[in-house]
């Protein structure tokens, strides 16, 4: 009996995007080391504990696909790419990885609008909210290291930026969870 329920279209975006967020933890687990070769241990950790999360990611598609009755198709990863240049440099690619994400994302969920599929369309909200949330944090990273001088920034800055990066929790703070007395 076949107890497939997604379309050979989905079923492909999915297991596409399974394999992109593989990707971005990827990314996450080479800037994390990177960054560790460097001495920033605080960038590290946090670019490390995002690369779980990406991780995660990939794992709720896989889950999804099956509970769906689709086939899950496990695909070679692509290498993340070079060495972030600088600190600065690393914090532009993870926003420029967020956001290249952020529109795959937001094709499944198109994709799922215009075939009706209902339960796609409801599972993917999920990651609409984290996508926001990921760029969120890419573009706090990226005000910090301007603040911090950029790709110009001196070892004090970088020290200061590296133990509070040790401690930034991994959730950033949503337009839609502020209000007047929670700026």
């Amino acid at each position: 009996m076949n107890t497939n329920r997604l379309s050979d279209s989905l079923a492909k975006a999915l297991n596409d995007q399974m394999t992109n967020e593989a990707h971005n933890a990827q990314i996450y687990l080479a800037y994390a080391a990177w960054a560790s070769d460097k001495g920033y241990e605080g960038i590290a950790n946090f670019m490390f504990r995002h690369s779980n999360e990406e991780r995660n990611h990939m794992m709720k598609f896989l889950e999804y696909i099956l509970k769906r009755g689709a086939k899950v198709v496990v695909t070679e990863i692509p290498a993340p790419g070079p060495d972030p240049a600088n600190v600065n440099d690393c914090f532009e690619k993870v926003f420029k990885s967020e956001v290249d994400n952020t529109a795959r994302i937001y094709n499944i969920v198109n994709m799922s609008m215009a075939e009706k599929d209902w339960a796609t369309w409801n599972f993917m909200q999920w990651f609409v909210k984290e996508q926001t949330e990921e760029e969120t944090m890419a573009l706090d990273l990226l005000s910090k290291i301007k603040i911090a001088g950029g790709a110009k920034a001196n070892d004090d800055a970088l020290y200061n930026l590296n133990n509070d990066l040790a401690k930034t929790p991994d959730d950033a703070t949503l337009a839609q969870d502020t209000g007047v007395e929670n700026p």
